[in-house]
């Protein structure tokens, strides 16, 4: 998105998402981009400036009371301009809500600069179910094995090694460093910097005594990295996904696979081996157990398998 001049009342929302909230630089960036779109397009409604020119409203002369002559109304038309004109998904309109709601909740409950909260009624769009994209055991083992045929092979070995033990986010992947080894222990900084440190098993610390001697030398400043690319930087995240296609497409026919894909692989593959879902909790760094228990999944094979085999199937009077 190109650099657009905000109103200091999001400018405000958005310091308030980091410093208070302890959002990510990429959160606050979503929230920013949702909402520049619907005052853009609210102030096009208004204004009678066609959709199509959007992308040049300025909205830098937006005022709380823009804001307070806004409607629920408004609102659900924004919605419908996301989901007609621009075909976003409902995932992608149920972000739009969640920060619309936070936007409005923070105008009201933070700044007392409203006094009623007109999103607060604003319902979430429907969200089908999808079948969760995860390895089971032996597809794993054969992305694995598709890893060596690679250069950089022990390198990038190590990095779904991680992904898969630990569950870990790419994000936190990219961030580990040198020094986040200690041991049998890594330190992993999470969302809104909340560390935790998870356990190294047998497989991790293997493909880490193969790959640190291999090593290529860091080129940046500050901490060293544990992860370097052969460029002797510290990988983004697009680049750690472009990997970790381009090993699916060596080795594996599988739907479109992503770090996100290996850490539900992760998380799958330990709870069916007996991981307790605290523990799970604990590994995976989320908040709230409610959001562990999407990994936790069992298909409905496997349910019907376990109702077969039981005794009291065979007693049919």
């Amino acid at each position: 998105m190109a650099q657009v001049k905000l109103p200091k009342i999001l400018k405000d929302f958005c310091i308030y998402l980091t410093t208070i909230r302890g959002k990510s630089q990429r959160t606050r960036k979503e929230y920013e981009y949702d909402l520049v779109l619907a005052f853009r397009f609210l102030k096009a409604i208004q204004e009678d400036i066609p959709v199509s020119d959007i992308h040049m409203i300025d909205i830098s002369d937006i005022t709380i009371e823009w804001i307070k002559e806004l409607t629920l109304e408004d609102l659900y038309l924004f919605l419908e301009y996301c989901e007609v004109q621009r075909k976003n998904s409902a995932v992608a309109r149920a972000r739009k809500v969640a920060t619309l709601r936070s936007f409005f909740k923070y105008l009201k409950g933070k700044r007392r600069l409203i006094e009623e909260n007109i999103a607060e009624e604003l319902e979430t769009p429907k969200i089908g179910k999808r079948k969760p994209v995860y390895l089971d055991l032996e597809e794993a083992r054969l992305f694995i094995g598709a890893i060596h045929e690679r250069p950089y092979s022990k390198r990038d070995y190590c990095m779904m090694m991680f992904f898969l033990n630990l569950g870990i986010r790419v994000s936190e992947l990219c961030a580990l460093n040198l020094s986040s080894i200690q041991g049998r222990k890594v330190t992993i900084i999470g969302k809104g910097n909340k560390e935790r440190t998870v356990y190294l098993n047998d497989a991790c610390l293997a493909a880490l005594e193969q790959y640190i001697p291999e090593r290529t030398a860091y080129k940046g400043e500050g901490d060293e990295p544990l992860f370097v690319s052969q460029k002797g930087t510290r990988f983004t995240r697009q680049t750690v996904a472009r990997i970790v296609k381009q090993i699916n497409h060596a080795g594996l026919q599988k739907e479109l696979l992503t770090p996100h894909k290996l850490r539900h692989t992760s998380a799958t593959i330990m709870y069916k081996a007996g991981a307790d879902i605290r523990s799970l909790q604990h590994i995976l760094g989320h908040s709230s157990v409610a959001t562990t228990q999407i990994y936790t999944h069992i298909e409905d094979e496997q349910i019907q398998q376990v109702m077969e085999k039981s005794p009291f199937n065979n007693i049919i009077m």
